[in-house]
């Protein structure tokens, strides 16, 4: 799981920088500037989580590997594609109907970090 996840928090981490260098360099003249920001918190969310993602792998290769920090992880994951990617769908193509989807990814982060918690709290010294 620690290497798996690590490797796809990068990817994210990655994907997050090209993304919001996208929206800065090309983007930012063909949007509204309410649109620009709200591409530029799927950005933020997404990075902040990609960090999240890591954190969790690195605390599976601290505590040992567990379902919940599985879970964690998977959650996080979910929430950047379900978040922050229909905050970047929403934005570019002015679809609002989209927006829909953005409050199911932020349950997910919701639940992603309280099954990080919960790991946290269920280590055995």
């Amino acid at each position: 799981m620690q290497r798996r996840y690590i490797q796809i928090g990068a990817v994210m981490a990655m994907l997050s920088v090209a993304i919001g260098a996208f929206g800065a360099h090309i983007l930012k003249s063909h949007i509204s500037s309410e649109m620009m920001e709200v591409y530029h918190t799927g950005v933020q969310y997404h990075m902040i989580h990609a960090i999240g993602i890591i954190l969790i792998a690195l605390a599976a290769g601290q505590w040992g590997e567990s379902r919940k920090l599985l879970w964690a992880a998977r959650l996080l994951f979910v929430g950047i594609i379900l978040f922050s990617g229909s905050l970047y769908v929403l934005s570019i193509s002015g679809v609002r109907i989209l927006g829909a989807i953005t409050p199911l990814g932020g349950v997910s982060f919701i639940a992603g970090w309280l099954m990080f918690a919960a790991a946290a709290v269920s280590i055995k010294k």
